[in-house]
């Protein structure tokens, strides 16, 4: 069977029901990748590799998991840390503003549970998929192993793919976080940038810039994101733009890129064309901001990605 490992964090997602009450939701990057992959393909065994806490928030996460149909075999259990967190707010037009706590986070030692056990298992995969998040909150004394052990993954024929997904405030410095990105840029199979991330970090104003970029590295493939004006893909030395229909009713941006990340991949690993997986990962983005919080509601997605044909 197809298998896919999503690592990195998950965190609990608070958010503003009205003045006097919150709501709790469990939400990160990959973690909102591997939930719209599992929805979308069910054939694909979609698996986290994460650290959690023993308490009750990091319980209720597990549980989350298991009912997403996510495999949690390397969900590991943190005896003294607990999960990161973040409040969530949006503007009239979509757009998130986070406050974040997550300095205590079981996921920034998540590393020194992959053994040479756990990696030798990993090697079993088709994907392994990782993002600059997780790079930014793993100890930086843990960021050597970390490279070595992907170096194994990538030794066994395991394709790695990376999202540059850029947040400032988790870095030393812009200097650190290029080092980082550089490495893994190099060590991928896969990239799946976003023009944003892209412009901080290396001054990239285009699309087509961060292609020009991209094909610096040994890359097989790459799926560049411009927001909801259109995507560029190079597979080889075949160069598309893709046309995005943009969503008009926008009530919350959180996610989109993940939702696409997730669902475009899971269309690649069950064998559609480049294509119609772009179309697909851009349906699920448009589908994802016409709901408020990191995951849609289940029933009004899958409905959604049905009509689109899966």
């Amino acid at each position: 069977m197809t298998k896919i490992y999503f690592f990195g964090e998950c965190m609990v997602e608070l958010r503003e029901l009205d003045d006097a009450t919150m709501g709790q939701s469990f939400a990160g990057d990959v973690y909102n990748s591997a939930v719209y992959m599992k929805r979308c393909f069910a054939n694909i065994t979609v698996a986290m590799v994460t650290a959690i806490g023993r308490d009750r928030l990091s319980e209720k996460m597990l549980t989350r998991f298991k009912r997403e149909e996510l495999d949690t075999q390397f969900v590991f259990q943190h005896p003294s840390k607990v999960p990161g967190m973040y409040f969530i707010e949006t503007d009239s037009a979509g757009e998130r503003r986070f406050t974040y706590w997550r300095n205590d986070s079981a996921a920034k030692k998540v590393v020194q549970f992959l053994n040479d056990d756990v990696v030798e298992q990993l090697t079993a995969a088709d994907m392994f998929f990782f993002s600059g998040i997780p790079l930014a909150i793993i100890d930086e004394d843990s960021r050597d192993a970390f490279w070595q052990k992907l170096e194994c993954l990538k030794l066994a024929g395991v394709k790695l793919v990376f999202d540059p997904n850029y947040r400032a405030q988790l870095w030393v410095s812009k200097d650190d976080a290029i080092a980082q990105f550089n490495k893994a840029f190099h060590l991928s199979d896969i990239a799946l940038p976003g023009v944003e991330d892209l412009s901080v970090l290396y001054g990239i104003k285009s699309a087509q810039e961060a292609i020009d970029f991209c094909q610096q590295y040994n890359l097989e493939e790459v799926v560049v994101k411009d927001g909801p004006k259109s995507v560029i893909t190079l597979t080889g030395t075949e160069r598309h733009s893709h046309q995005i229909t943009p969503v008009t009713n926008v009530v919350d941006t959180t996610s989109a890129g993940d939702a696409f990340n997730g669902v475009y991949l899971g269309a690649r690993l069950s064998g559609k064309n480049v294509f119609d997986a772009v179309q697909l990962g851009a349906k699920a983005a448009g589908t994802v901001i016409q709901h408020p919080g990191a995951i849609a509601p289940l029933v009004a997605f899958k409905q959604a990605m049905s009509e689109a044909g899966i």
